[in-house]
């Protein structure tokens, strides 16, 4: 991907080696931004000062912050395709955004068009809670999507222009076998702990030690309980995440492919392997909806993300497929886990149908 497009905000090469490396793995130490300097040529204090920037003046950084798996954790979660008629749209996403486990919510080109991802703890029902969302939303139609198989997760964009259009062999495939099957059985400590990693990290020199002091950890404890994580499956890594589109990054496209099921695993790794390529899912089929495979491409344009879409083709055959592009954003948060959220919201909708 050319690096042209990225020249925007009053970054400089420097910010887009930080944004990109900050994306990967944010150093899990005491004074991680030293760390973190020492990848890109720069001090820690350099380091700090854009960071900052980069968050609180070009809106580029989101936040930075523990990533957990949410399976690993015991909740249930899916994507979710709605139809709805196009004048009853906005008021639907507006009714499905209120739900606190709905974290991504888009309008996307396609009969199918309201597309979201939702989750629950394992003391909800998913399919219930769908349910009740199709009745109260007004949908027409709803298809719940789970994962099947994951062959790739993570958002990490490379902001330097040197990602390729080609297989990357170094691209992580993920080890499905790895993700729990159950809910784990957490302590009371190691949930706030969780609670507490899930936070934006404050910008000061020892970040840690700051989340340490106001969760009533020791800074080492916290250390020890995400390895602990780690090597558990429960958290994938400590990372910046990017507002995309301040960041260049303007067009995603869900390409949902039809691919046999015993093509499946012989497809779905290769097309892991595209850089541009953040996600990569096998979900069920349905009579009206025959897409197995589901791509996530990000560019600076459509044209960019159709380029990626004609070279997976070119390496793994041509197969029929949808390119679903997001013609609006209804929601975009990261998912906070183990909080009252949900029950609060279980509360009003019940007393919303009792007054009705």
């Amino acid at each position: 991907m050319p690096a042209a497009f990225l020249v925007s905000n009053g970054m400089d090469d420097t910010d887009r080696k930080l944004l990109t490396e900050i994306q990967k793995d944010f150093p899990r130490v005491s004074e991680p931004f030293q760390k973190l300097g020492e990848r890109v040529g720069i001090s820690g204090t350099e380091a700090l000062t854009r960071i900052k920037r980069l968050k609180e003046e070009e809106k580029v950084l989101r936040q930075i912050s523990a990533i957990f798996d949410t399976r690993s954790l015991g909740y249930q979660s899916t994507l979710v395709a709605m139809k709805f008629h196009n004048d009853h749209l906005d008021r639907g996403a507006e009714v499905i955004n209120q739900h606190p486990g709905v974290s991504h919510n888009y309008r996307r080109n396609d009969d199918y068009n309201l597309w979201f991802t939702i989750a629950v703890p394992p003391y909800h029902l998913l399919e219930d809670t769908i349910r009740k969302l199709h009745d109260i939303s007004g949908a027409i139609n709803t298809l719940i999507l789970p994962t099947l198989k994951l062959y790739k997760i993570g958002m990490k964009l490379d902001l330097t222009g040197k990602d390729s259009d080609k297989l990357d062999s170094k691209e992580e495939i993920y080890d499905d076998s790895r993700r729990r099957k159950s809910a784990p059985d957490l302590t009371p400590e190691q949930i706030e702990a969780i609670r507490a990693l899930q936070e934006d990290i404050p910008l000061v020199e020892r970040p840690f030690e700051a989340i340490a002091e106001t969760s009533g950890f020791a800074e080492q404890k916290l250390f020890d309980l995400m390895n602990y994580f780690e090597e558990k499956g429960y958290f994938r890594r400590f990372a910046g995440i990017l507002h995309h589109r301040k960041a260049g990054f303007s067009a995603n496209a869900m390409v949902v492919w039809n691919i046999p099921e015993e093509k499946l695993d012989e497809v779905g790794p290769k097309m892991a392997q595209f850089p541009q390529v953040s996600h990569c899912y096998k979900r069920p089929i349905f009579s009206d909806w025959p897409y197995a495979i589901y791509t996530m491409i990000h560019g600076a344009k459509t044209e960019d993300c159709d380029r990626i879409i004609q070279k997976i083709t070119q390496v793994i055959g041509e197969w029929p497929h949808k390119n679903l592009y997001s013609t609006k954003e209804y929601k975009k948060i990261r998912l906070k886990y183990f909080t009252k959220d949900l029950d609060e919201w279980w509360d009003r909708v019940a007393r919303e149908a009792s007054v009705a």
